[in-house]
């Protein structure tokens, strides 16, 4: 089985205790090392109470992360995408992100959980949108035309494995 080449390493510089200890992230690092990253996966809960997660592009604002449905023509029908059924049901939500590296000392882990909610509104998905566009330059070109995830998250938490000495 073939895997993917490690991505390099983090350009944000996480805390590190002596003699190699792990640490739990402070929330500002968290917020930082999780606003780094290019991708995130969201996790919601199916109606059966089943976990559903879904790689996402995101933007943070604060306490505020930002996710855009884009074009999915397969799934436009029959309701719509499962992620958006989901919170409609249960808004309680969590997205984690995180950086793997051969070199295990330079692990990371981040998870957001809060709650959220859909704005199909096009006045209140601009500004998510216009953070989403300028975060990524994929959507400079193409804007996602689906509804916006806005995420008030409650609580930040994370991992670091700390380099040796």
């Amino acid at each position: 089985m073939g895997y993917a080449a490690p991505c390099a390493p983090s350009a944000v510089a996480l805390p590190r205790q002596p003699g190699g200890a792990t640490l739990d992230l402070t929330e500002r690092d968290a917020r930082r090392l999780f606003a780094d990253a290019a991708v995130a996966r969201l996790a919601t809960v199916t109606e059966a109470g089943r976990p559903h997660i879904v790689p996402v592009t995101f933007a943070v604002d604060s306490d505020r992360i930002y996710t855009a449905v884009d074009a999915k023509p397969k799934k436009a029908a029959a309701g719509g995408l499962r992620r958006l059924r989901n919170i409609r049901g249960n808004p309680r939500v969590a997205v984690l992100a995180d950086h793997y590296h051969d070199d295990w000392a330079l692990l990371w882990w981040v998870r957001a959980d809060g709650v959220a909610s859909i704005l199909e509104d096009p006045l209140l998905a601009a500004a998510p949108i216009a953070l989403l566009r300028r975060r990524y330059p994929q959507y400079r070109d193409r804007a996602p035309s689906g509804p916006v995830i806005a995420m008030t998250v409650e609580r930040w938490t994370g991992w670091a494995a700390a380099a040796p000495t």
